[in-house]
């Protein structure tokens, strides 16, 4: 599985997005992958599951399909999103 974070850094909500992610890898051992949608990847993301707010977070299996998604700055609690970071 995959999961990601879609956000900007120079933001008002990016404090809030970095504590997030230190505060999942440190809990659960695996960070999810960080991206920018102003990055070639990002932006491909965005477009392919309709992205248009941010933060978000979107989890999906291996053949893409997404199976969450989570958006705006009321991140989810990482207990949440552990099911999807860990692999099974």
């Amino acid at each position: 599985m995959r999961v990601v974070v879609i956000w900007r850094e120079e933001t008002d909500y990016a404090r809030s997005v970095i504590e997030w992610l230190h505060d999942c890898e440190r809990r659960v051992g695996v960070a999810p992958e960080s991206l920018s949608p102003d990055e070639p990847e990002g932006e491909s993301l965005c477009r392919a599951y309709d992205v248009v707010e941010y933060p978000t977070i979107l989890a999906m299996n291996d053949d893409g399909k997404m199976l969450q998604m989570w958006r705006g700055r009321d991140l989810p609690r990482i207990d949440d999103v552990t099911y999807y970071l860990i692999e099974h």
